[in-house]
């Protein structure tokens, strides 16, 4: 969860003062306004309007919270309201932006820019409002990931810009096939980011501007690039992860003794570990999970890692900014339990609550950018001149068991593949007979990887 920067915090300290609250209650109206701040960049509201309120008010509802919490969280944004408006609302950008600290929204619109008179980057023509969030309420219907949601409004918003807001009763097919033309032609774009735009217009079109989406083979469609996945021995992983500091050096251990994707590492739980049977249990892509064996090699590591994020939650507890806002019914679920077992494992940034300076923990932060900056500069240090991401350590996973001479459709369940033809990229290695016990690559000997 975000945290609230020192000069927020301190303002909107001193307008809970001028407003007369009781400072026992401070710690809950700055809980309720984290909350605010996360919930509003998650689903792409403005923070400084007020109509973001009544969307906030109706999910903190949908968790269950009492008439007091309710009316308590509404007095708290109602007063950074006017925290934001004595300071002309430069605190926060229009897109959840934490301007002062450079803290940028999730939904990033920097990689392409299209120059137009009639609309900016900011969108300040708000002809598409009510488009942009029927968009939102869809996706969450069907419950897509949080992932998706950010991706397709970045290009929707790239496309409303390159129509210049053309209004969308009159938005046809004509208009997707001469975006998805523009991207090919004039940006060059990947195959993949193609096709990622064209689904996010497919969404758009189908289930919020109820059209059709009409006929598109006369589309240039970006070249697919072939390509063989890098794959680093067992030699090279060891040495990245012997210039890795903890806790990237933990996470990439389990990257690659597990085969996760870098999101599915950091978003474990805690009550997702079974050491005793050592075995994980992974939430994956489209809302699916499937248990998977852990390293046995690591389990101490993780059970010393364990006592660190236990402390650090106790810290939170004792000063009130104890629990994250968790995913669909996650929380309503596990009510009784989420405060003890909803953290996640390696606290990512995203989920972190405000702690003191001072507190040893705060070099612990995690964040998918640093895990990845620091898995480049191992590998610079390592001197490994191939490719080198977090991903690669799920790649060396699939490859070094193929080696080991586990079967394709073992391999394709520990990643959590839906169709077979996705894990028989790796099929080009050497495959021997299988073993009669599975182990993960990580148990096994170096010398024969």
């Amino acid at each position: 969860m975000l945290t609230i920067p020192d000069k927020i915090h301190k303002s909107y300290s001193d307008i809970l003062k001028k407003n007369k609250i009781p400072q026992k209650e401070f710690s809950y109206y700055l809980k309720w306004l984290r909350y605010y701040l996360d919930f509003s960049q998650k689903y792409s509201h403005s923070t400084a309007e007020t109509s973001s309120l009544s969307h906030f008010i109706q999910k903190l509802k949908q968790k269950n919270q009492t008439e007091r919490q309710i009316e308590q969280a509404k007095n708290a944004i109602n007063l950074f309201y006017k925290l934001s408006e004595s300071s002309n609302r430069n605190m926060y950008s229009q897109k959840s932006t934490y301007v002062k600290t450079g803290i940028q929204n999730n939904v990033s619109t920097k990689k392409f820019k299209y120059k137009s008179s009639g609309a900016d980057n900011t969108f300040k023509n708000q002809s598409w409002r009510n488009e942009l969030e029927k968009l939102t309420d869809e996706i969450k219907l069907r419950q897509y990931s949080f992932k998706t949601l950010k991706i397709y409004m970045m290009w929707l918003r790239k496309f409303q810009t390159y129509l210049k807001s053309k209004s969308t009763q009159i938005v046809d097919s004509s208009d997707a096939k001469k975006f998805l033309t523009h991207l090919a032609v004039e940006k060059k774009v990947s195959a993949s980011t193609q096709n990622q735009a064209f689904n996010a217009l497919l969404f758009f079109y189908r289930h919020v501007l109820k059209k059709e989406f009409g006929n598109l083979k006369d589309i240039p469609r970006a070249k697919k690039t072939k390509y063989t996945p890098s794959v680093l021995s067992r030699k090279e992983i060891d040495q990245i992860i012997d210039n890795l500091d903890y806790p990237y050096s933990l996470v990439v251990k389990i990257l690659y003794g597990s085969g996760l994707r870098l999101t599915e590492g950091l978003n474990l739980r805690v009550r997702d570990f079974d050491f005793d049977e050592a075995i994980v249990t992974v939430y994956g892509k489209g809302r699916k999970f499937r248990k998977i064996l852990l390293p046995k090699k690591i389990i101490p590591d993780l059970k010393e890692h364990l006592k660190r994020v236990k402390n650090l939650h106790s810290h939170d507890l004792k000063s009130g900014y104890d629990g994250v806002f968790m995913p669909a019914n996650l929380e309503r679920k596990h009510k009784n339990s989420a405060k003890e077992f909803g953290w996640q494992f390696f606290f990512p940034a995203k989920t972190l609550t405000r702690i003191a300076d001072t507190d040893n923990f705060r070099r612990y932060h995690l964040h998918e950018t640093h895990l990845q900056k620091a898995v480049k500069i191992a590998a610079n240090k390592a001197q490994i001149t191939r490719k080198a991401t977090p991903h690669t350590f799920r790649h060396s996973f699939a490859t070094h068991l193929l080696k080991a001479g586990y079967d394709i459709r073992t391999v394709q369940e520990l990643l959590g593949h839906s169709d077979v033809r996705t894990t028989m990229l790796y099929t080009q290695t050497l495959r021997y007979s299988r073993p009669t016990e599975i182990k993960s690559p990580y148990d096994i000997e170096n010398k024969k990887l």
